[in-house]
């Protein structure tokens, strides 16, 4: 018995160094990495989140009448870009009209991060305004905005750092929608503005 004991303890001995030595080391945790800033977008890509959220509650035939883009001011500008953009659809079948925003970023103004809904309204093809293809968008606004510049580089030079907003409808005039580029905060304020054909790129009118 007597030399049976110190025996015992040896393995008993054994046992504890073998778990400790099985003990994976202590792991230091990394410091989580900064949020990278919202980035502005361009214009299709928006269209797209919005149209796929339209298409499922107002139906499949549904088809955009008007988008714009909206500056943010909390977001770093971007010609060719927005942070933010609203969008009419309409379906002609429901005889109803929603608008819908995409923005990068929580806003005033009810923009919500990604794509918010409106409420519904009643929608007349013989009275509201035109609708026109999903299809029918080919050119993207960063696109549409270096055509633009062609008619604008002396307007930038005399009107350095103007905002650049986006505007997609369609009317009689042109066969295809079209990109306004507008230099300036808003339809109403500006003063220079180019057209350029959403499905071509092609160049169309200069608007003062």
């Amino acid at each position: 018995m007597t030399i049976r004991l110190p025996l015992a303890g040896a393995a008993i001995g054994l046992l504890l160094l073998s778990a400790c030595s099985d003990t994976p080391p202590p792991t230091e945790k990394k410091a989580a990495e900064p949020a990278k800033p919202a980035e502005p977008v361009a214009g299709k890509y928006a269209l797209y989140q919005m149209y796929t959220a339209a298409r499922g509650v107002l139906g499949a035939d549904i088809e955009p009448v008007k988008m714009n883009s909206i500056i943010l001011a909390g977001v770093k500008p971007e010609r060719g870009k927005a942070a933010a953009w609203q969008c009419t659809f309409v379906s002609p079948r429901a005889g109803k009209a929603r608008t819908y925003t995409y923005s990068v970023i929580e806003s005033e103004g009810n923009l919500h991060k990604g794509v918010f809904a409106g409420q519904d309204e009643t929608y007349s093809p013989a009275r509201g305004p035109k609708s026109f293809l999903m299809a029918a968008v080919k050119v993207d606004t960063d696109e549409a905005f270096k055509t633009a510049m062609t008619k604008a580089a002396d307007y930038e030079k005399k009107n350095p750092g103007k905002p650049i907003m986006f505007l997609l409808e369609k009317t009689d005039k042109y066969p295809d929608p079209y990109w306004r580029v507008i230099c300036g905060e808003s339809v109403g304020t500006s003063n220079f503005s180019v057209v350029v054909d959403a499905s071509t790129g092609e160049f169309k009118q200069v608007l003062h």
